[in-house]
């Protein structure tokens, strides 16, 4: 109970923190003066969230610059997880922008946001093919929801168009919560069905000893003459390899 409360405290102060970050981060940009430490500030913020959420990671290998980053998803804490490995965008559905102080960090961090309409999904598209060619990495779900952990969901092909990208190489990296002391995939972290952030948060902090396994597969150099939907096999059954999991029927 008290290192729940703990945590709990020191994630209020964390949070208050980025977004005195933000604040300034968005009052420079404002005055045509965008600082050059937004990543570095946006890495830092994300790893200390790690800590303060009390997680372990293990991580193997490491992002490719200007990789097209393929991973599995499995909660909200794959962002800040990911995020502190290195500088990379991410693709995230249009509700998040919606969440409170979060949604807002993650606009200031760069992420790309899906939104419905065919035109306004180009944009997007254009945004993220602008990162890769600047030599940003750039991480997609292509799940398009959250698991369990307990499997792989079908991975959907539409947004692998982005690896048709000259140059861009496409890299699967897999992503597992488990007990510090157990292998097997950890339920706490989680984020489905009916779940929301406080209560995930709450299962979060409660956790005694909440590990997190990310392994950077070896990237990928498609041919340009590559198809979609073999991209996305590809990628997903390394991760379900990775992972020692079953991939669901696609």
């Amino acid at each position: 109970m008290l290192t729940t409360g703990w945590r709990l405290l020191r994630l209020i102060e964390h949070l208050i923190t980025g977004t005195m970050i933000g604040l300034w981060i968005h009052l420079l940009d404002r005055l045509g003066h965008p600082p050059a430490w937004t990543a570095r500030a946006v890495r830092w913020w994300n790893r200390r969230l790690c800590r303060v959420l009390g997680l372990t990671l293990e991580v193997s290998g490491r992002v490719a610059p200007g990789a097209l980053v393929v991973a599995n998803h499995v909660s909200w804490l794959d962002v800040p997880v990911l995020g502190a490995q290195g500088e990379m965008g991410f693709l995230s559905k249009s509700e998040v922008r919606r969440w409170p102080l979060i949604g807002w960090l993650a606009r200031l961090a760069g992420t790309h946001f899906i939104v419905r309409g065919a035109h306004q999904t180009e944009q997007v598209m254009q945004g993220i093919a602008d990162d890769l060619r600047g030599g940003r990495a750039v991480v997609i779900f292509p799940e398009g929801t959250t698991s369990d952990g307990q499997g792989l969901r079908r991975f959907h092909p539409r947004l692998f168009a982005l690896a048709q990208i000259p140059g861009t190489r496409v890299q699967p990296v897999a992503i597992r919560y488990q007990h510090a002391d157990h292998p097997a995939p950890e339920r706490a972290a989680a984020y489905t069905d009916d779940d929301n952030l406080v209560l995930s948060l709450l299962r979060i902090v409660r956790h005694p000893a909440l590990q997190v396994r990310i392994e950077c597969l070896a990237p990928l150099a498609p041919a340009p003459s590559a198809r979609r939907h073999e991209l996305a096999e590809q990628t997903r059954t390394a991760i379900a390899r990775s992972l020692d999991l079953q991939p669901e029927a696609a």
